[in-house]
């Protein structure tokens, strides 16, 4: 587990190329800010060394001059659009986040909503808010958007907009995910700035795909790997290369829309201030890259775990075929297979061997740890137990926790709860061995080491039911799951 990105580096570098943006337009700045805020785990996947919440922290070294807008798109308040990582709708999103924003100490200005054009669920959403003491504003449907320019940059096209009132030098537009409209928040706030007279610039901060990288780069091909739904490619930024005849990397959309947002530009200010998308961009990460290796290794796991969650999906019936093939053209391109993950391997070879589910761990040492299905413990419950014992040096034989303690749990389960599987999960065994450690002196040891398990890779022969998902998520593990179920049933 190599370290990769220079975390401090990227904080100071990043923060101060956002000051000098801010300054090169001179009174403010509207910054769209693209990906995950405070939890940016593909980021710190793929950089390891990267801190999931640097985004944030950069920021917070900037709160004295930033404000955030949060713009959601009024038709996906009206069709309740998920945030299927989080379980819930893109409108409860806004109050997370602006509940987040505020408890790390970060000034929420108010809420946008785009694309609006009388929904009445938009309405309510506007007056909850409204009602809470939220500044709410609405963006509206402009025809012929985005190539009809002279309507655009007219009162009737931008000019219908509500005007967002901004205090900050700094303004973060942000939002619960793709589609929400924020450069179109971000464009119509300029046309009316500078009917206003003030002189404001845009900007945009997307970490991936990295600019300064090459384009086939392995991290740069886990970006695509991870959007591989979105049908996002990466590619060589055209008109960057014409203006400077340097090559640099963005992705299909930002350079499919950039003769439109050049001509927007022009209609606002009379002149473009960028030449070219990359310019656009404020993104610091891939000078703090400090051993391109590590990153290329995290990466190859990054893009194979994301072939099997697509695998997975497909198997639940909840994706497409489609995401998977470009993933495996991703794998062809980094000229890398399943095999690198070599808790695949052991996993399929101890389930082959033994005849049932099994699952594998790859330590921070590099050694491999398993753990099979048993009439006590799911798979996963026991490649924990395992492993803590691995770490923890406690003989393999130790019952951490006694098996006269595991059938009282049982029996609740099947008796008086109503479940068909009275195996162990996760949560269970973790439970269980927490109360041990009241009293057993290996079971302590072994609760102390899960800190340990964060960032090790782990593969298991069937798919894991969601709380056992979502164990190995808190604990900071890098799950792949096999595309097939447990049992053989018509409902799961």
């Amino acid at each position: 587990m190599r370290i990769g990105f220079d975390n401090e580096k990227y904080l100071k570098m990043q923060s101060e190329h956002i000051r000098q943006r801010i300054g090169q337009f001179g009174d403010k700045l509207y910054l769209e800010f693209g990906g995950k805020l405070f939890d940016d785990y593909h980021a710190s996947r793929v950089l390891p060394g990267f801190a999931p919440d640097s985004k944030l922290r950069m920021l917070l070294q900037l709160a004295d001059q930033a404000e955030i807008v949060i713009a959601i798109n009024a038709a996906d308040i009206e069709k309740n659009k998920m945030r299927y990582d989080l379980g819930i709708t893109y409108d409860v999103d806004v109050l997370r986040l602006i509940q987040a924003y505020t408890d790390k100490g970060l000034y929420v200005g108010s809420v946008v909503i785009t694309q609006y054009s009388g929904q009445p669920s938009a309405d309510l959403f506007k007056s909850k808010l409204e009602h809470m003491g939220i500044r709410v504003y609405r963006h509206y449907v402009i025809d012929g958007y985005p190539n009809n320019i002279p309507l655009i940059v007219s009162d009737e096209g931008y000019g219908k907009n509500d005007y967002i009132e901004t205090t900050k030098p700094l303004v973060i537009i942000t939002a619960p995910g793709p589609g929400s409209g924020k450069m179109a928040t971000c464009l119509s706030q300029l046309y009316h700035e500078n009917k206003r007279g003030i002189k404001a610039g845009y900007a945009k901060f997307e970490t991936f795909p990295i600019w300064n990288i090459p384009l086939k780069h392995p991290v740069n091909l886990a970006y695509e790997a991870a959007t591989a739904d979105l049908n996002d490619v990466n590619m060589i930024d055209p008109f960057h290369l014409e203006a400077y005849g340097i090559t640099t990397v963005n992705y299909n959309r930002d350079v499919e829309i950039f003769p439109v947002l050049n001509a927007i530009f022009e209609g606002i200010y009379g002149t473009s201030p960028y030449k070219s998308p990359t310019d656009m961009g404020v993104n610091m990460a891939g000078n703090c890259i400090i051993d391109d290796e590590a990153c290329r290794e995290a990466s190859y796991q990054e893009i194979i775990r994301r072939y099997y969650q697509a695998l997975n999906r497909v198997a639940k019936e909840e994706g497409s075929r489609e995401e998977v093939y470009k993933i495996e053209l991703l794998m062809k391109q980094a000229k890398i297979s399943t095999d690198l993950r070599s808790t695949v391997t052991a996993a399929n070879n101890r389930a082959k061997e033994l005849g049932s589910p099994c699952a594998a761990m790859e330590l921070p040492d590099g050694s491999i740890v398993t753990g099979k299905t048993t009439n006590l413990l799911g798979a996963s419950a026991a490649l924990l137990l395992n492993a803590v014992k691995v770490l923890g040096n406690i003989d393999h034989d130790v019952h951490l926790i006694a098996p006269s303690a595991i059938e009282p749990i049982q029996k609740l389960k099947v008796n008086y709860l109503g479940s068909r599987n009275p195996r162990l999960h996760t949560d269970e065994v973790l439970i269980a061995l927490s109360m041990c450690a009241a009293t057993d002196e290996n079971a302590q040891i072994a609760l102390n080491q899960l800190s340990k398990l964060k960032g090790c890779q782990v593969h298991t022969s069937v798919m894991l039911s969601d709380v056992d998902i979502t164990i190995f998520k808190k604990l900071g593990v890098n799950l792949t799951s096999e595309p097939v179920y447990e049992q053989q049933r018509i409902y799961h």
